[in-house]
């Protein structure tokens, strides 16, 4: 049996500057969340809560909300709008139920809009589109619309028109009326069996606005129809229409039911973890299923430990406040759960989750203390930020005292300085970033590893190496025999794989690759566990060499615009940076240009563009994949530990190592 549950779990996102967190702040004001606006440009936005989101006026962490509209509770969550960032929102959106996805009517859809657009599809998340701006000078609405058509969907329909667009004051009016009614009619009529019959047959007396507006509600929330509203943030134009939109056409919480009315068994999400709360590391859950109480046994699915759960908060409009349980539906902060990370199931897996990886970093940095005495402090410092944030994949090398991240930008740097000092009194600089290549397999061949000696030990392992899809990541499966390996062995090859491909021939991560456990041995006598875990890095890296491997380097979607006398400048610029590129389109004084080009040659392409052009070129990219490039182009990566190949001596640090935890 259903049950209604009244509240909107949603996320506004965003490419930068196109004004989410000025919408959040006027939502608050119009439900009486908060008496006063703040304002991004002067570091008063309730929602931007670290020091360099004040300082730079963006959003670095995804920051939540809640408040009351209409009767219904809405969990509002601002997520960053910088690419930098990307990751932060990709978590953020595992925990919501549907989008505002805010665009200019200026600037129009970016390439940031375009990635936000291409998640949010693949989670299958219904999404209002609000055109925010209306008022500014450039403002052009039809154009941006044309943009969302081309760029994001066809399946678009706006429900509101702009009066006075580019003005001091602008107006909208709402599409249900007697003139423009026609306009929603037909568009269902192109997507509605139902609809297109009463059309067909001028049944015009059954087709009101009410069953309009209905047959709309029930395509949006399906994810087949993508409304359209309008407003200027700035001039709080809008924002009431788009408060009662997010009630009237998104949808509640999904939650499963019992017949007696009782909610099934607790599971939910880590979407976020925060450090520096003095109650301890803060968990940010969605629940999806059941309830969670304080001082009850949470099981996390991911690496099957229990905690305890010692506090609960939930938010309540921008603070947060103590509660004893968390019901499904809800958003909250949950303390006691140190074993969950980043995007980690709690309690029971009754429910799908979306784990999004599109946020994939491109740059790796070296960071060091200014002071090198206070090295232990940093790789605490790192341990946490990385506990955060898990695509930072921090290393340490403790031979080379090098400290190593992963980060989708340069912008990022700048903000992580600003954290260093803020949060750990830390004053920490960056090496140059280098932008992070990729190996995938050649051929399909065999892998084999003996590791028998010196005893203790005996782990025998036999892996069929295949190359994957472009795109795949690692695939593994076992068809090792029981009685050859013991499942538990079997487990711990299992769990040794990320760790074997983390550097292959080249020292480069391994990708687009299938391994498949074909045989082996263990012994009754001399037989560890953790004798499969040192022997797998072995026999996998045994396969790559028999196989080879071939280099891969991160490709970035682009557009610039720019003004058209420099087309052929930039057309020539794209050619020398092993870019390809789209028939520009020369319009307004301005060209615009799409294509693909890789992240190695373009890292400072978007300085020298604003610099040539006198500010006046924009570049936009975003990660789209990697592609084979020649082994030249990509230096060979300097290898942390020691090569598997070197089996004698891989052998002993292994040991070591396993001794030493």
């Amino acid at each position: 049996m259903g049950r209604h549950c009244n509240i909107r779990n949603i996320g506004i996102l965003a490419h930068v500057d196109a004004g989410k967190t000025t919408i959040t702040e006027n939502m608050l004001f119009e439900s009486g969340s908060i008496k006063s606006l703040g304002n991004v440009d002067r570091g008063t936005s309730h929602t931007d809560f670290l020091d360099v989101e004040r300082e730079r006026g963006i959003s670095v962490k995804a920051a939540s909300a809640s408040f009351n509209w209409n009767e219904c509770k809405i969990n509002l969550i601002d997520t960053p709008g910088h690419a930098d960032f990307f990751s932060e929102v990709e978590r953020t959106i595992s925990a919501i139920d549907s989008a505002i996805l805010v665009v200019s009517a200026v600037e129009g859809v970016q390439a940031q809009t375009e990635a936000l657009w291409k998640v949010l599809n693949s989670a299958k998340k219904p999404i209002i589109i609000f055109i925010n701006k209306i008022d500014r000078i450039g403002s052009d609405v039809s154009k941006v619309i044309s943009q969302i058509q081309k760029h994001l969907s066809k399946d678009i329909i706006p429900l509101q028109s702009v009066l006075g667009e580019g003005e001091v004051g602008p107006s909208i009016k709402s599409m249900y009326n007697e003139h423009d009614f026609i306009k929603l009619i037909e568009f269902l009529a192109d997507r509605d069996d139902e609809v297109l019959k009463r059309y067909v047959n001028e049944d015009f007396n059954t087709i009101s606005y009410e069953y309009i507006k209905n047959k709309l509600i029930y395509s949006t929330k399906s994810c087949n129809v993508y409304p359209i509203f309008f407003g200027s943030a700035l001039k709080n134009i809008g924002v009431k229409e788009l408060l009662d939109a997010i009630v009237e056409y998104l949808p509640e919480p999904k939650v499963n039911y019992e017949e007696n009315g009782d909610v099934n068994n607790f599971s939910g999400i880590v979407y976020k973890v925060e450090y520096g709360d003095p109650l301890g590391k803060a968990s940010h859950v969605r629940v999806f299923n059941g309830s969670v109480g304080v001082r009850d046994i949470v099981v996390n699915q991911d690496n099957m430990k229990e905690d305890k759960v010692t506090r609960i908060k939930k938010i309540s409009n921008v603070k947060y406040i103590d509660s004893e349980r968390l019901s499904a539906g809800d958003i909250g902060v949950v303390y006691g759960l140190n074993s969950a990370g980043v995007g980690n199931i709690v309690g029971s897996l009754g429910s799908e989750v979306f784990k999004s990886k599109i946020a994939t970093p491109v740059l790796r940095v070296r960071v060091y203390p200014k002071d090198e005495s206070r090295y232990l402090e940093l790789i605490s410092a790192l341990n946490i930020l990385n506990d955060e944030d898990p695509t930072l994949d921090f290393e340490w090398a403790n031979e080379d005292r090098e400290a190593n991240i992963s980060i989708m930008g340069t912008i990022q740097i700048e903000v992580l300085t600003s954290i260093f000092k803020s949060r750990f009194n830390l004053d920490v600089y960056f090496g140059e970033a280098a932008v992070i290549y990729k190996e995938a397999p050649i051929k399909a061949g065999e892998g084999f590893v003996s590791y028998t000696m010196p005893k203790p030990c005996w782990a025998v392992l036999r892996f069929i190496i295949e190359p994957g899809k472009a795109g795949s990541g690692v695939t593994y499966e076992s068809k090792a025999k029981a009685d050859d390996i013991l499942p538990r062995y079997q487990k711990q090859v299992e769990k040794a794989i990320p760790n074997a491909l983390k550097q292959g021939l080249y020292g480069w991560e391994v990708t687009d690759i299938k391994i498949t456990l074909i045989g082996g041995e263990y012994h009754v006598m001399h037989t560890h566990a953790p004798d499969f875990t040192v022997a797998t890095p072995m026999g996998i890296m045994d396969g790559l060499s028999n196989v080879g491997t071939k280099l891969l380097e991160p490709i970035l979607s682009f557009r610039i615009t720019a003004p058209d006398d420099m087309a052929g400048r930039i057309l020539s610029d794209i050619t020398q940076m092993r870019g390809s590129y789209e028939n520009p389109i020369i319009q307004n004084g301005n060209i615009n240009v799409e294509g693909t080009i890789p992240a190695a040659t373009s890292l400072d392409y978007s300085v020298r563009l604003a610099s040539m052009s006198g500010g006046r070129g924009v570049l936009t990219t975003s990660f789209l994949g990697y592609k084979e490039c020649a082994l030249e182009l990509g230096k060979e990566h300097k290898r942390i530990g020691v090569n598997p190949l070197d089996k004698a001596k891989y052998i002993l640090y292994a040991r070591n190592a396993l001794a030493s935890e």
